[in-house]
């Protein structure tokens, strides 16, 4: 077990030491130059700037804001170049970012009671938010969108586009009859 833990942080150590390395990130210029001044590695820099940040989602002012700051702003820069990217498979991967962040803003706003009774709840959504964009391939949007979302989807759409299709019939016959009397 403990092996597997250690495999476990070893990977994603490996896998951010290649991020902050990695010239076509936005972060990694502003890393070496901190590094360079510093002489602190970069991946220790990163480490405190997520401790500091996570102490700051427990006790800071703003903790909402920094949370959805967080969950929004690096996912929607991706997801630009996503967009103009030729390949498929990073759109779906965004996609599936956006359609989990989605239902868990929708669920929160109907349970706003929860943030005030959930201990560290921003930093509880903001660990929830990176593990679904976590860059790997069994990240948390991927396993949510997998194993609830698509099949309770698969389920239902059929229903839910006949819904649709009735409603937007009856919207056009409105309009229609609206714009007669006119």
């Amino acid at each position: 077990m403990a092996a597997q833990v250690q495999q476990f942080f070893d990977q994603y150590k490996d896998i951010l030491d290649k991020s902050l390395n990695d010239q076509s990130k936005p972060w990694s210029k502003v890393f070496e130059k901190v590094e360079e001044k510093t002489n602190i590695p970069k991946l220790y820099l990163f480490l405190g700037a997520a401790g500091f940040c996570a102490l700051y989602l427990i006790f800071g002012y703003g903790a909402q804001l920094l949370c959805n700051i967080i969950g929004v702003v690096y996912p929607a820069y991706v997801s630009i170049h996503a967009i103009e990217s030729s390949t498929k498979l990073d759109d779906t991967k965004w996609l599936t970012y956006w359609v989990t962040y989605g239902i868990m803003s929708i669920i929160e706003y109907f349970s706003v009671i929860l943030t005030s009774i959930i201990p560290f709840y921003w930093l509880i959504k903001c660990g929830f938010l990176i593990w679904c964009m976590l860059p790997s391939e069994q990240n948390g949007s991927y396993v949510i969108y997998n194993r609830i979302v698509r099949p309770y989807f698969l389920k239902h759409h059929q229903a839910v586009d006949s819904a649709i299709d009735k409603a937007i019939g009856q919207a056009k016959k409105n309009i229609g009859s609206v714009l007669k009397n006119e």
